[in-house]
C-alpha cells in the first residue's frame, strides 16, 4: 500500500515530524501528493545514495503562513 504524502508533508510542516525518506520506486506517488500540496516550495530534498530522497520542511522562510 502507498504512503500517504500529503500526510507525511503536513506532519512535516505542523513540525510533528523532521524529515521523512523516499525512495525511488515511491517516487512517481510523492511527486503527485508534492505538485498538489499549498507549501511545496517550502519542502526540501536532499538526494542520497541509491537514489533515495530525504525531505525536510524549511520554516525558516519569512512568513509562516
Amino acid at each position: 500500500m502507498a504512503r500517504d504524502f500529503t500526510d507525511l508533508m503536513n506532519q512535516l510542516k505542523d513540525q510533528k515530524i523532521d524529515q521523512f525518506e523516499v525512495g525511488p520506486d515511491e517516487f512517481q506517488a510523492f511527486q503527485k501528493a508534492y505538485m498538489a500540496f499549498d507549501t511545496r516550495k517550502r519542502v526540501i530534498g536532499q538526494a542520497h545514495k541509491d537514489g533515495k530522497l530525504i525531505y525536510r520542511y524549511d520554516h525558516d522562510t519569512g512568513d509562516q503562513s
